[in-house]
């Protein structure tokens, strides 16, 4: 599924808003593949690392140690709740502002977006002092038409250039230009802010996501699907919407709002002022503690809108697995039921919405009703003119617009702070497996692997899990060592530890004698060629996840690694060859194809050390054959580490370990082995021959495991 996703419908102020059922859907490329997102969903748990990685002993060798388990902001889950503190909110909008106002030594672009947003300011003062003149030029108008006389106003001819017409028209189209260009301004501050607030997106946005790339394998074993999307695209959103309303209009309303009570004051009395002020007063009061009075409506709708949107995502994601058990009834009873859940709590929060909104316009009326009270027995008296009681009431009803969109900010900005406290809070999960201080890029020599007393564990919900237990091998440069053995034993773990995606708990692993922990982790990984056992495709096209290995490898070069993986045949019987879509996750392609892809672009690393597990599993006999053969010749003059359950496979590598108990408990050759009888190797090999002879080549090995 996408990171981002763009949605359609827009509310005040260009400000991307949600759609009021529980999910959109949107039809992404060929295949007609649903994606589906649940919207304004502000509910949602993602863990931090367990502690899969604590180093017990300090590394020999004086190899630093950067596992950070033991820090209790990164050892337990992450709730992204509804309520964000005064002092995150404070955090977050000085992040955003520092994206708005840049330092010049930390942006190279700070000139051109401090000239945007000042541009935008006075474009915005511009169209409020603009905007304070309607209401005068209104009154003058009126004042002007009512002073003409009766006898002298039907005297008046049409078309006539009269000074006592020509003035009141100039007025009124005084009053239409002023009108159009507050408009105007409004717009065009929009424009010239909008580059600033898509920019900040940007790079908050690509900087979390650069983040999560960052962390740990264990964070992305742990997170709750799809939630990371839905943070980053809410939270992406909501810097749009708060750098507007902040700027444009939470400041601005304030401003206007006692510059309108000044001229008040000082044009009609302080009476008028003091109503106004006690109108804006109840009307801010009022929608304070209605909207505190909602949250807990709109959690009931946001939670019910997750689960919902949870469930569906599920259900579709096991389409084959629902269509395996005829159980389609039971999914749409399934769903039917979140979706109830959601029309009660959606039907509270609307209906407590209309309250709020009744509740808004009635203490602005009774405010509105009160000034033109007082207004009217000032004309009665003769203290004022009827064009002043017009101006009173332009001028309130110039606050009436931004007093109801300070009700909806509220609420908006309370939500959008949120939805970026979710998105910040990533960025505080650190990884525990990271760089030490000082560490050092790879000084390859040939490639020698060594596990020195390896001892490792993961964390489960029954507590630790021990997989390797004194684990010591050493693996000479330039030479294949395969690994077999049980389910469970600990063979994918080796893998995951030389290439670093854990730390060990006790001992170490070296490359050519350097301690992994010691090393930088890209220069370590550069060396590394893998073949993982599972394969996941990106939902692009076939030649595209080939050459993911290597882009800057020519197509000469991406054909030669095509033949070798025996892809060639596939790719041409393709109806658009290398430029096909192999769908998300590489569901088009079958498992064998899958396997091939994933040879073909390990092939293209062309990296010194090869890690493969389980490279041939979803390959038949005579495919199987050609790829070990392709692998052999790769992994010629490179030092390779095959992990297989199909003990076929590894009779040609140069030393096979057995692994049991998280330890080493055989180790030789293909025929060194076999020649244990009561050996582990040999019983395995046994059962395999019998299970192939029997017509079930697989029976006699052991799928999955570690």
């Amino acid at each position: 599924m996408s990171l981002f996703l763009i949605p359609k419908n827009l509310g005040k102020c260009g400000v991307l808003r949600g759609s009021s059922s529980p999910f959109r859907r949107y039809l992404a490329g060929s295949g007609s593949i649903f994606r589906f997102e649940a919207q304004n969903t502000r509910c949602f748990s993602t863990s931090a690392p367990r502690q899969a990685n604590q180093i017990k002993d300090r590394p020999q060798g004086n190899a630093p140690s950067t596992n950070t388990a033991g820090d209790n902001k990164n050892s337990q889950p992450h709730k992204l709740a509804l309520d964000v503190d005064i002092p995150t909110s404070k955090r977050i909008l000085k992040t955003l502002f520092t994206h708005i106002w840049p330092d010049s030594k930390l942006n190279s672009d700070h000139f051109s977006i401090k000239s945007r947003v000042a541009g935008s300011l006075g474009l915005l003062i511009g169209a409020k002092l603009i905007t304070i003149q309607v209401p005068f030029i209104f009154k003058e108008l009126v004042d002007q038409l009512s002073a003409i006389p009766p006898d002298v106003a039907a005297g008046l001819t049409a078309g006539a250039a009269d000074p006592v017409v020509t003035f009141p028209v100039a007025l009124a189209l005084g009053y239409g230009v002023a009108r159009a260009s507050a408009s105007g301004f409004q717009e065009l501050r929009n424009a010239v802010f909008s580059s600033v607030a898509q920019q900040a997106i940007r790079k908050v946005s690509a900087n979390v996501f650069e983040h999560l790339h960052n962390l740990d394998l264990q964070f992305h074993l742990d997170r709750n699907t799809g939630a990371l999307s839905r943070v980053i695209d809410r939270g992406g959103r909501s810097i749009n919407y708060t750098l507007s309303a902040t700027i444009f209009n939470v400041a601005p309303t304030l401003f206007e709002i006692g510059l309108v009570s000044s001229i008040l004051t000082a044009k009609f009395g302080p009476a008028y002022a003091a109503t106004t002020f006690g109108t804006i007063g109840a009307y801010i009061y009022y929608t304070v503690k209605v909207t505190e009075w909602r949250t807990d409506f709109r959690k009931s709708m946001l939670r019910a809108e997750n689960d919902a949107s949870s469930k569906a995502i599920d259900s579709l994601i096991n389409y084959e697995t629902v269509k395996y058990f005829n159980n389609e009834g039971h999914e749409r009873e399934r769903y039917e039921k979140n979706l109830k859940e959601y029309q009660r709590a959606a039907l509270k929060t609307q209906t407590s919405l209309s309250l709020l909104n009744f509740g808004q316009n009635a203490v602005f009326s009774a405010g509105l009703a009160a000034v033109m009270a007082l207004a009217a027995g000032d004309i009665a008296r003769g203290a004022m003119t009827v064009g002043d009681l017009v101006l009173v009431n332009g001028l309130l009803f110039q606050l009436a617009i931004p007093l109801n969109f300070i009700g909806s900010t509220y609420r908006e900005i309370r939500l959008a702070l949120q939805d970026m406290a979710a998105m910040f809070q990533l960025t505080d999960v650190q990884p525990q497996v990271r760089d030490a201080p000082g560490a050092v890029p790879l000084d390859f020599q040939g490639g020698a692997l060594r596990f020195e007393d390896v001892h490792f564990g993961y964390d489960g919900p029954s507590g630790r899990r021990q997989i390797l237990n004194g684990l010591s091998f050493e693996v000479p440069a330039g030479k294949t060592v395969a690994l077999v053995g049980p389910s469970g034993c600990g063979k994918s773990t080796v893998l995951r530890l030389l290439y670093r995606f854990y730390d060990v708990d006790k001992g170490r692993v070296t490359v050519d004698g350097q301690d992994v922990r010691a090393l930088q982790t890209e220069s370590l990984r550069r060396a590394i060629g893998v073949v993982p056992q599972d394969l996941v495709l990106f939902n692009d096209t076939i030649g595209y996840n080939i050459r993911y290995g290597n882009f800057e490898k020519s197509l000469e070069e991406v054909e030669k690694v095509v033949k070798k993986s025996n892809l060639l045949n596939t790719i041409k019987a393709l109806p658009k060859g290398y430029d096909t879509k192999v769908g998300e996750r590489g569901l088009k392609l079958s498992g064998g194809e899958k396997q091939r892809v994933a040879i073909a672009r390990t092939m293209l690393k062309a990296a010194p050390v090869l890690l493969a597990d389980e490279p041939t599993s979803a390959l038949d006999a005579a495919t199987e054959a050609r790829v070990m053969a392709h692998l052999r010749r790769l992994g010629r003059g490179r030092t390779a580490v095959l992990v297989a359950h199909r003990l076929s496979t590894v009779r040609g590598a140069d030393q096979i370990l057995v692994l049991g108990n998280g330890k080493v408990v055989e180790q030789g050759t293909h025929k060194e082995l076999l020649a244990k009888d009561q050996g582990l190797y040999a019983g395995m090999w046994q059962a395999q021959l019998e299970a192939a002879r029997e017509g079930h080549p697989h029976r006699g090995e052991e799928e999955g495991g570690e």
